[in-house]
């Protein structure tokens, strides 16, 4: 299973993908890309004398069902792009939904 840490993603064939940031993402036309900007829904590791754990950054005070839905949602994109590859394959450009790039 793959496993990403201090910026390095390991997949069980032994292959290492060095990235940027600490996340990866993907768009509504099944592109996988870095997804290195935390400014939804993140975490403030800063300690102080305030908050000694830290503190969690909601700039847009989305509730938990609002981020359980985009949760639904990128699992949904990563489950039609698994889909897609089982159907047509690692080369094939039809993986993708061209209808929704760019």
């Amino acid at each position: 299973m793959a496993e990403l840490r201090k910026k390095l993603l390991s997949l069980a064939s032994g292959r290492q993908v060095r990235l940027y940031g600490s996340s990866i993402a993907i768009s509504k036309g099944l592109e996988i890309g870095e997804g290195c900007a935390p400014n939804i829904f993140s975490f403030s590791g800063t300690e102080g004398p305030n908050d000694p754990d830290g503190k969690v950054i909601n700039v847009h005070n989305l509730s938990a069902n609002d981020l359980e839905e985009i949760a639904d949602y990128n699992i949904q994109l990563w489950m039609n792009l698994k889909a897609n590859l089982r159907r047509h394959g690692v080369d094939n450009p039809k993986v993708f939904n061209h209808d929704t790039i760019r």
